[in-house]
């Protein structure tokens, strides 16, 4: 097996649920963990090598900056905790400046890896990082909606009762409070939606969207009050996309890219469906929206692209 290192900054909940999930699935030869409080990052690494025996064969660490040489993939998952009842756009500014060291010290290091974001606001700090490292737009991707689209596929199999993973169908836009479902698009074992019957089991009536899409878009919020934060189930998705990147599987993943005239939305990033490879981000996919998907997609890009002039104002 050819040499894998992926290192991680941040072993908050994401970071270290996140380095367990590599470990399992065996991603990597070597993981780095790179945290601000050092003896958290070596508990870590201390309690995973504990499990090498019973899971896969790695080199596990805490490190520094300089242990960044010759990582393949660099995940960031550092930041301010999202509080209960605040959104993520509230993070923003508590954000930046953490993220701003981050990206200085990476760059010091390594200019070749992929950046894998997952701080919170991604699609906004996804941004920052392509601006503020000037590495290539296909090499820095945010989680984006694949999260969301793993929790909407989840929603609608409750409803219907069938296995999620015979359920296509995406959430796009923001990771967060303007993100849209793509209805139109939605398949269920090769059934488009718009083709179901209303006698099917199958058939998801307006309220029932309704209710999916609000508990959809509203899943984190939820998860927050009760526990204090999410971390298993963007473990995961982050180990989907880096499994993706390692393993050249040109994926299609609803990830955070830069767009630049995706359907007349420019200069911001947000989730859409992309192939994912060795490379990065190798493809950015055209949906096939129906008018009103595609406003809404230009309403979530014109909020984040307010935001981004209020950063800019404020800097």
């Amino acid at each position: 097996m050819n040499k894998r290192k992926i290192v991680i900054v941040g072993s908050g909940a994401v970071g270290s649920t996140f380095a367990y999930t590599v470990l399992i699935k065996g991603l990597a030869n070597e993981l780095v963990i790179i945290d601000i409080n050092r003896d958290k990052a070596e508990g870590d690494a201390l309690d995973l090598n504990h499990g090498i025996l019973l899971a896969q064969p790695m080199e596990i660490y805490a490190g520094s900056y300089a242990d960044c040489v010759g990582a393949d993939i660099i995940v960031i998952t550092a930041g301010a905790a999202q509080k209960p009842g605040e959104t993520r756009t509230d993070l923003i500014q508590r954000n930046i400046a953490i993220f701003r060291q981050i990206l200085t010290g990476i760059r010091e290091y390594n200019s070749t890896a992929i950046l894998l974001i997952a701080t919170n606001p991604v699609d906004i700090l996804t941004y920052i990082a392509i601006k503020l490292t000037s590495l290539p737009k296909h090499q820095v991707i945010g989680s984006g909606t694949l999260l969301d689209s793993a929790r909407f596929r989840y929603l609608i199999s409750e409803k219907i009762k069938i296995d999620p993973r015979s359920i296509h169908g995406l959430i796009v836009g923001e990771h967060g409070d303007t993100e849209q479902p793509i209805w139109s698009l939605l398949n269920i074992a090769g059934i488009n939606q718009t083709q179901i019957s209303q006698e099917s089991r199958l058939y998801l009536t307006d309220d029932e969207k309704e209710e999916i899409y609000y508990k959809t878009k509203n899943a984190a919020y939820q998860i927050i009050e009760k526990k204090g934060a999410t971390y298993y189930a963007i473990g995961l998705a982050l180990a989907r996309i880096t499994e993706a990147i390692l393993g050249d599987q040109k994926s299609v993943l609803p990830v955070s890219v830069y767009l630049d005239n995706y359907k007349g939305i420019s200069d911001v990033c947000l989730g859409i469906p992309c192939v994912i490879g060795r490379k990065g981000v190798e493809e950015i996919l055209d949906l096939p929206l129906v008018r009103e998907e595609e406003e809404k997609l230009k309403l979530s890009a014109k909020q984040m692209q307010k935001f981004i002039e209020e950063i800019r104002l404020t800097q």
